[in-house]
């Protein structure tokens, strides 16, 4: 009951937009044609879902949204640590994560899309390198904070610095690096979704804005609603994945 009563609170706010969005609709306050109504654009969802069109278009987004990811968090995850250890990488990358965290880095579509062409390729890069810097601030700060010891502990006990990583330094940064990761997450998703509207690609980017060019409304409110409900089932499973890989931890003792 209890989980059912945060469920319902939270999702309270959704049904005051459900309800309100229908209302309006339904009072013919606005046209169809600007807003189309919940009903139309559930059948519309429907009816892609049927015809296996929306399943096709939201499997090649998410497709490139995790190869992007996987690419930013497995190179984020190591450079962040060799910056917290070894000076030389640090001085080499701090200047141009500095610069490139809060620049736009879909501003780096055309140069891959000149490089690489109109292909998933190009949409895969410029996703990786928008969902790096969020993985590389967040392994570099873990890395860092690593009591010292615990380092200096294991090594003294015979520990060589190849087992210190693995067994001290890794494990003591998960939590920091999930949080890295569950914002870059969401950052890949949107990347992705732009891109695709960008280049005309196969995926719910490039559905909506061909849904948009044909004035076709309930098919672009239609990809709005399925990428919320994406991202919010992404970022549910994200929360999930941290809460059983952090059972030690104890954030998740915290009731």
């Amino acid at each position: 009951m209890a989980r059912m009563t945060l469920i319902i609170e939270a999702s309270g706010s959704l049904v005051a937009v459900l309800l309100l969005w229908a209302l309006v609709t339904h009072g013919g306050a606005i046209s169809d044609f600007l807003l189309p109504s919940p009903a139309a654009v559930a059948t519309r969802i429907a009816d892609d879902w049927q015809s296996g069109d929306l399943q096709a278009s939201l499997s090649l987004t998410l497709k490139n949204t995790l190869i992007g990811f996987g690419l930013a968090g497995g190179l984020g995850t190591v450079i962040g640590i060799l910056m917290a250890r070894v000076r030389v990488v640090n001085w080499f990358f701090d200047p141009l994560v500095s610069l490139g965290f809060p620049m736009p880095k879909i501003a780096f579509l055309p140069v891959f899309l000149l490089w690489l062409g109109p292909t998933d390729t190009a949409r895969i890069t410029i996703v990786a390198v928008s969902a790096i810097f969020p993985v590389i601030v967040a392994a570099q700060a873990g890395a860092e904070g690593v009591e010292k010891t615990l380092i200096w502990s294991a090594l003294s006990l015979g520990s060589n610095r190849r087992e210190v990583l693995w067994q001290v330094v890794l494990p003591a940064i998960v939590p920091t690096l999930f949080t890295g990761l569950q914002i870059a997450l969401p950052v890949a998703l949107v990347t992705t979704i732009v891109a695709e509207m960008l280049t005309g690609a196969d995926g719910i980017g490039g559905v909506m804005l061909g849904a948009m060019r044909f004035a076709d409304s309930p098919g672009v409110f239609a990809g709005i609603v399925v990428i919320a409900l994406t991202g919010l089932v992404v970022i549910r499973a994200m929360e999930v994945l941290r809460r059983r890989l952090l059972r030690w931890h104890p954030e998740t003792q915290i009731t």
